[in-house]
């Protein structure tokens, strides 16, 4: 009986469950209602009420109440229509009312209650540049509703921001603030919190068999476990391939061996923390089968990974690998190819039937090789622009592919139009003469490469933003090139003063590299100079005090005559230097140097052995002044005038990418200079004869070598390997070697006061300022005859804006500098290593900061080794 009165119950419970579904709906103020028998009425009409911004018709339509509908009441059609104003989510009350009945017609009434709209938000607890990333991403605009919806969004938005960033705990917290001065709006206060990013604390790799799990994990360059990169544990297989290059004295093989290396293991950014940021873990799951299908795993697959908690601080990461079988090349079969053969092609193409099949090392033989030739390559440099080739897997049995090679050779193309876009300063004859395309030419691809580069070491433009606009036409065969540039200011200017030495130094000097002398009379050309015909001219002024000063002036025309790259170089200098800011004209203690020096040169570009040669052509005349200046010579008065007239030779080939941060290619130079041998055109007794005498006529025979190696290890991470070596000679045994001209070793490679000589200052890092030199000439300080330096750096860049490119480097030395050949010796080197940055601002050229530690002491100067830091300006430490 009991449980009869229980279901009684239930029962009349769930008859009361549609009243209260239509809570919100008032119907009985105006009609009678009886559940038990619903009564049909025809809609006579709908009005909304409450709202504000919102389209009533609108409300009406989704509402579902049509005039002339019939309805039940009570009945679930009101029922329906609020649920559909609800599901909304614009609102925070809703309500029907039966505001009249007439007959069989009711007049229903909507009423709406909008939610708030939104004034203005803030962001608390971010520093501003997330802020400001943030206000891009979340979208929020005044005037918006703030729903549920837009709340989660907005927080969805947010947590992922900082998700991809590594910040895995983050906490965001929204809270709704009344706008006391706009009825129904709201401010929104997101307060943020990020709290620390997370750390990997293991990578746990399954199914792998052909890569070992260290192995995998190296591979994933941005996503490290904790302390988990030790180089020094990979560092042996680079030894070894180091000693087994030089053993075959194969610098190849080495430099090999470096970039493997530098590829799997030695990543830039080896000192990266172990943050999880979940962008680069995906690039780095996709890199991992790149290398997998690099040896061979085309089907090689991350069957499914999953990143878990360790705990509030730690992640951890399983992948799980299926890497399939290992394939190899079958046949390789050309199809289409008419213009080359087939042995032709497969020599360029260099795989063979067997390797390991690498479609990744397929396609850049076939397509682009940044290193060396390639099938496209072949076609394009003969005209075949519209050349294409389509590699394709005919037949797979077992681990064996074959492979089809479908060529499309189609026309040659010549070149109709050439031009340029984007110089805005320097003239378009300037850049069209460095083009080495040229309308009627076939198309040629390594052409326009090398264009790209010429147009880069003009040093107008912006080399990381030099491109080609092509527009081919298939029909007559021809393409149109525009070549796109990005003016950048190489104007430099240095105005500068302080205290060293104990005197006052200034300095003032004004590079103008884009230069035009025929508008220098044209008052609308000056802005701030006349400035487009690719000329360079360099005024400089440097003062010492009063015991110190020169000037020098040069001037260079890249286009002599405007239709041969012959460069015309044009220099003077002159400089002073004596004691008269101590010491009177009258005292027989006063002293003075001055030396007036011209030259004259062409530099004439060669196109044998290859067009990356060139030679320069100069005459030179320098005349010295000295009185009293025993400091000169050994012996003698140090009185008297010294006349130098030079030849100076010097063959160049620089293949270099950039000249700002290159990363491939070589700068060498070879070069002499010599005087004419005036001792042997006499019978001068030379050896009795003083020494103003025997020195008058100065000569010499004065040889270089600078070599300098740039090599891409991984990514834009270089290494530079330099090389300098001078030897100055002399023609008569009874004068020996000039005391002018002379080798000092040692410092920032910056002249100043004591450049009255001619001397050639070589820096070098970890040690004073020409502080090695000739051993028996400490105390008389006249330098020396022989020197060689050797470097190694290894660079990498921390920005290659072209208005700020900045660099970091590490490098050892080392370096010696002898009299004469009897003790030159060049392994007895002073060494050195340390770590510099360089900055490179347009309107100042290159500027660096060095520290170098000297390990090895200069006899008799205790304080030019150890640590020392080096200040130098375009390339005085090169």
């Amino acid at each position: 009986m009991r449980r009869k009165k229980y279901l009684l119950l239930l029962l009349f419970l769930l008859t009361l469950i549609p009243a209260s579904l239509i809570s919100q709906t008032i119907i009985g103020d105006v009609i009678s209602l009886d559940y038990n028998k619903p009564k049909t009425y025809e809609i006579g009409g709908v009005t909304v009420s409450g709202v504000k911004y919102l389209d009533k018709n609108v409300l009406i339509m989704i509402s579902g109440l049509t005039v002339g509908d019939q309805i039940s009441i009570p009945g679930d059609a009101i029922t329906k229509s609020v649920n559909k104003l609800w599901d909304q989510g614009l609102f925070d009350d809703v309500k029907i009312y039966a505001t009249n009945v007439q007959g069989n017609k009711i007049f229903l009434e909507i009423y709406l209650q909008e939610r708030p709209r939104l004034s203005k938000f803030r962001i608390n607890g971010l520093k501003k540049s997330d802020v400001d990333n943030l206000r891009d991403e979340i979208k929020l605009t005044r005037g918006d509703v703030v729903t549920e919806n837009l709340l989660m969004r907005t927080k969805n938005i947010i947590t992922r921001y900082f998700t991809k960033k590594g910040f895995l705990a983050v906490e965001v917290d929204i809270t709704e603030e009344p706008d006391t001065t706009r009825r129904n709006e709201v401010t929104l206060a997101i307060d943020v919190k990020k709290n620390k990013k997370v750390k990997i604390q293991e990578i746990n790799v399954h199914g792998n068999e052909q890569f070992t799990a260290t192995r995998v994990r190296s591979l994933l360059k941005n996503t490290k476990e904790k302390g988990s990169f030790k180089v020094i544990n990979y560092s042996d297989s680079l030894v070894a391939g180091i000693l087994r290059g030089t053993f075959k004295l194969s610098p190849y093989e080495v430099f090999d061996n470096v970039v493997k290396w530098g590829e799997n293991y030695a990543n830039p950014r080896i000192f990266k923390s172990s943050k999880y940021v979940e962008s680069d873990y995906s690039e780095d799951k996709m890199k991992l089968l790149g290398k997998y299908n690099e040896m061979g795993f085309r089907d090689a697959q991350i069957v499914k990974d999953s990143v878990y908690l360790v705990d509030n601080h730690n992640i951890g990461i399983d992948i799980y690998l299926d890497e399939g079988l290992q394939y190899y090349f079958g046949d390789l079969n050309w199809v289409g190819n008419t213009k080359y053969s087939d042995e032709q092609l497969n020599s360029i193409l260099r795989i063979e039937k067997g390797e390991v099949y690498n479609r990744s090392n397929m396609e850049t033989n076939l397509f682009f090789n940044p290193n060396g030739f390639d099938v496209s390559s072949l076609y394009m440099d003969d005209g075949y622009l519209f050349f294409n080739v389509q590699p394709v897997e005919v037949r797979v049995e077992g681990d064996t592919i074959d492979m089809e090679l479908r060529v499309y050779e189609g026309i040659q193309a010549r070149i109709s139009k050439v031009g340029v876009k984007g110089n805005n300063r320097t003239n378009d004859y300037v850049i069209l003469r460095e083009i080495r395309s040229k309308p009627g030419q076939l198309f040629n691809r390594s052409a326009i490469i090398r264009t790209q580069r010429e147009l880069a070491q003009m040093q107008y433009f912006n080399p990381e933003k030099l491109g080609l606009d092509y527009n081919p036409n298939p029909a007559d065969g021809s393409v149109d090139l525009t070549f796109l540039v990005e003016e950048a200011s190489a104007d430099q200017i240095e105005l500068s003063g302080g205290w060293g030495y104990g005197r006052i130094i200034g300095t003032l000097s004004l590079r103008l590299a884009n230069f035009s002398i025929k508008n220098f009379f044209k008052k609308e050309a000056w802005h701030p100079f006349p400035s487009g015909d690719g000329q360079q001219l360099t005024i400089s002024f440097q003062t010492y005090g009063r015991g110190y000063w020169s000037a020098g002036f040069s001037f260079i025309e890249p286009w002599l005559g405007g239709k041969k790259a012959n460069a015309l170089t044009l220099v003077y200098y002159y400089s002073q230097y004596s004691n008269a800011d101590r010491i009177k004209k009258y005292d027989p203690l006063y002293f003075s140097v001055r030396n007036h020096r011209t030259e004259v040169g062409i530099t004439h570009r060669l196109k044998w052995p290859d067009d990356f040669f060139s030679i320069y052509t100069g005459v030179g005349l320098e005349f010295y002044n000295l009185q009293n200046f025993s400091a000169m010579f050994p012996v003698g008065s140090g009185t008297g005038n010294f006349y130098n007239f030079n030849l100076n030779l010097a063959l160049r080939r620089n293949s270099t990418d950039n000249w700002i941060y290159p990363r491939s290619g070589s700068d060498i130079t070879l070069g002499l200079k010599l005087t004419p041998p005036w001792s042997l055109l006499g019978n001068k007794d030379y050896q009795s004869s003083d020494e103003s005498e025997k020195y008058r006529w100065i000569e010499y025979h004065k040889w270089k070598l600078n070599a300098a190696f740039y090599q891409r290890i991984v990514g834009d991470l270089v290494l530079s390997a330099k090389i300098r070596f001078g030897f100055l000679g002399y023609y008569n045994s009874d004068i020996g070697a000039t005391y002018f001209e002379r080798y000092f070793l040692g410092g920032d490679g910056l002249s100043g006061y004591n450049n009255y000589d001619g001397r050639e200052i070589v820096s070098m890092r970890g040690y004073t300022n020409n502080s090695i030199t000739a051993e028996y000439s400490y105390n008389t300080d006249i330098g020396g005859t022989i020197y060689d330096r050797f470097s190694i750096e290894l660079r990498y860049p921390i920005t290659l804006n072209p208005s700020a490119t900045i660099y970091a480097l590490g490098f050892i030395e080392a370096g010696n500098c002898w009299d004469n050949f009897k003790t030159f010796n060049p392994f007895n080197t002073y060494k050195s290593a340390g770590l510099g940055l360089r900055f490179y601002l347009p309107i100042f050229g290159m500027l660096g900061l060095d520290w170098g530690y000297g390990f090895d002491e200069v006899p008799g100067k205790p304080s030019a080794h150890g640590g020392h830091f080096h200040f130098s300006i375009n390339n005085s430490i090169d």
